[in-house]
């Protein structure tokens, strides 16, 4: 796919009412044909069709990409693989780059040294934001259960 010399990639910015629009109509479309292997017909710019087979996970995969977009969401893909600044990864998990900094050196998240500069394997620190979902949900569902409790 080409993308014209003006345009602005979509992950540093807001996507507009067009590009939400056309997002949400993609993800209920691919929706609506996500059971199997569904097959997605295009036109190449010289009108000649093409046929692409996509998996029910490639299907979830962008859905869940449209959802975000056509929320209007700004969204970024990362490598499970790719090495992350530390200000990279604390932008991920929402915290401030010191914050991030002291779970490093805690060993809470895995991390090497490129010189001076600490990195951050992607797939490292996706599994740190799992289990801290994880234990935030447990810790919301046991002041639910203290809460009716009390009730």
């Amino acid at each position: 796919m080409t993308m014209p010399a003006f345009a602005e990639e979509l992950g540093s910015r807001l996507p507009s009412a067009d590009e939400k629009a056309a997002a949400n109509q993609l993800r209920k479309f691919i929706a609506a044909h996500a059971a199997g292997d569904a097959k997605l017909r295009l036109l190449d710019d010289d009108k000649i069709p093409a046929e692409i087979t996509l998996s029910p996970a490639l299907s979830n995969l962008l859905i869940e990409l449209l959802r975000h977009v056509g929320s209007g969401d700004a969204v970024t893909l990362v490598p499970v693989n790719q090495m992350l600044t530390t200000q990279q990864a604390a932008d991920i998990l929402n915290v401030s780059r010191p914050f991030l900094i002291a779970l490093l050196e805690k060993e809470e998240i895995a991390y090497s040294m490129v010189g001076r500069h600490r990195r951050i394997k992607a797939n490292d620190l996706f599994e740190y934001k799992r289990a801290r979902d994880r234990r935030r949900s447990d810790a919301l569902a046991d002041l639910a259960e203290m809460d009716a409790e009390l009730l």
